[in-house]
């Protein structure tokens, strides 16, 4: 699939970019490119292909222990704010 100059423009403009006349063939013909890379990436046959847990072969991702190992901090952070109520942080009001 191709993209077309009114397809690079709308793109340009969902994505708030300002792209001049000059380098609009640059993002057309890019663009198109990489669409067309990603069309063919699509018509790969995957189905007998294994999942792999890592690139190269004979290697094993190290993984930790699924350990819970953070603590509650609550009221240390709250000695240093400048007003505390009720466990909630106290804030100048911005709108009236």
């Amino acid at each position: 699939m191709s993209l077309t100059r009114q397809d690079v423009e709308k793109i340009a403009h969902l994505a708030r970019l300002s792209i001049t006349d000059r380098e609009m063939p640059v993002y057309v013909s890019s663009l198109s490119s990489i669409v067309e890379f990603v069309n063919e990436l699509a018509r790969v046959e995957t189905a007998n292909v294994e999942p792999m847990a890592h690139p190269l072969a004979g290697q094993r991702q190290r993984l930790r222990p699924d350990a819970f190992t953070d603590s509650d901090h609550h009221e240390k952070y709250q000695r240093n704010a400048p007003q505390v109520q009720a466990g909630l942080y106290l804030v100048p009001r911005v709108i009236e």
